[in-house]
């Protein structure tokens, strides 16, 4: 359960998961080929808000559909803020996703100079905000964002349970 300032972060996160379950539903179009299923993303989903907490862009994995391997719901979710705002500097924004962020996003977050950085479920095999990798924190780097993990990591992690479980 999620409580005092991080418990603020939970609204966003529900929009958030919300795209993570868009991504389980939309499905990749298959190669051509008869017999080839078509592939769903992984549910992940990210949201960034403004610096009084609206939500200015939204975005869930499109990796399978777009054929893109950068094409992860945070760094999509970048993209459009830097274009709603005309900068790629999105200082005094803040990153809401449901997956502890991987080495590429944890260093698009560092880059972009966010302000902080919200996760829900935490990743032990590519998580690089604490688990695997601490990148946003490194001393070395320039920047280092404000970051709350765990919101609503219970429901971020049962969704990835439940997708994975599906195609075992």
């Amino acid at each position: 359960m999620t409580t005092g300032y991080a418990a603020s972060f939970e609204p966003a996160m529900r929009a958030a998961l919300a795209e993570a379950e868009a991504a389980a539903h939309a499905a990749a179009a298959g190669p051509g080929v008869p017999g080839v299923p078509d592939i769903p993303d992984v549910p992940v989903g990210a949201v960034v808000l403004g610096e009084r907490y609206e939500i200015l862009a939204r975005a869930h994995n499109r990796r399978e559909a777009g054929h893109d391997p950068t094409a992860h719901a945070e760094i999509l979710a970048l993209r459009e803020a830097g274009r709603l705002v005309g900068s790629w500097r999105l200082t005094g924004l803040t990153l809401v996703v449901t997956l502890e962020p991987c080495t590429m996003c944890a260093g698009a977050v560092t880059a972009a100079r966010l302000a902080r950085l919200v996760y829900g479920a935490g990743d032990p095999r590519a998580g690089a905000v604490g688990s695997l990798w601490d990148v946003v924190r490194d001393p070395r780097l320039g920047h280092r964002p404000e970051v709350i993990g765990g919101v609503l990591a219970a429901e971020s992690g049962e969704l990835l349970r439940r997708f994975f479980s599906e195609r075992r």
